[in-house]
């Protein structure tokens, strides 16, 4: 049986208008922000610790984070940390231009302020509001580190973009992803696994996507693309995993219940 306090929220958020969607996240109201909106510093930190554990340095590196959410303030903090130049790109996420003229006006090099605007210094950072497959065809170049957080499950396509993100990728770089596998109604953390296809994306699927990917279908997917993936299960839910299990489909069940019980993953490939 659908929780009671499920289907009314999955339909309302499905079927809200883009600005108001955009005005909760801004202001912190019911749906979550991605962190490198809520608290960059830990999401710089996420990434510094990811790079440094594969035995690679930043320094000097050309870096792609992959789904920015809008905030500058990651990519300025690569930056300081010795990159040698950072491409934000996001084709949903408009830049936030009240926290990114705040971070102009407290002295970034890599920033310049022009009146109610903000504008990257483009020798250090390159702003990117299209898909990864526009910037290529538009002669982007390759970068040395693909990083995101809680990006990929959202994206619709994840074999055309593991596709894209290998050409992106410059020989001997690196692919650094954090992926969160739950339900994004966090209280019911396996919910979205319980549904025909039929009624999750006719339904039920929030209009930020969730493509219901488990840590399997990462590694075989990146696999096709890369020649070497790592998958690190980075937290499970075996408590929540047991409420829901004889309501999940069988597609989404491997019979190992510490594998289906995943709820976050780390995702590093190379090529």
């Amino acid at each position: 049986m659908i929780p009671l306090d499920y289907l009314p929220l999955r339909v309302v958020r499905r079927h809200l208008p883009d600005e108001v969607v955009r005005t909760l996240l801004r202001r912190h109201i019911i749906i979550k922000p991605g962190l490198e909106t809520s608290a960059p510093a830990e999401a710089i930190q996420r990434f510094l610790e990811a790079i440094t554990f594969a035995g690679e340095i930043i320094g000097g590196k050309r870096i792609l984070i992959f789904g920015y959410g809008g905030n500058f303030g990651v990519g300025l903090g690569l930056l300081h940390a010795g990159a040698r130049h950072v491409v934000l790109l996001d084709p949903y996420a408009r830049p936030d231009r009240w926290v990114n003229l705040a971070l102009a006006r407290a002295g970034s090099p890599y920033l310049r302020a022009t009146g109610p605007d903000v504008v990257p210094v483009p020798e250090y950072l390159t702003v990117v509001d299209a898909s990864l497959s526009s910037y290529l065809a538009g002669g982007g170049d390759q970068v040395d580190f693909v990083l995101s957080n809680s990006v990929l499950e959202h994206v619709i396509d994840m074999v055309g973009t593991a596709g894209d993100l290998a050409r992106v990728t410059a020989p001997g770089g690196q692919q650094f992803h954090f992926v969160d596998l739950r339900d994004h109604y966090f209280k019911y953390p396996f919910e979205m696994l319980c549904h025909s296809e039929k009624v999750w994306r006719g339904v039920l699927n929030p209009g930020s996507n969730l493509n219901r990917l488990r840590a399997r279908d990462y590694e075989r997917i990146f696999s096709a693309s890369f020649s070497k993936v790592i998958v690190q299960p980075l937290a499970r839910d075996l408590r929540e995993f047991q409420k829901a299990r004889s309501r999940i489909r069988p597609e989404f069940l491997t019979g190992d219940d510490r594998e289906d019980a995943i709820t976050r993953i780390f995702l590093r490939a190379s090529l």
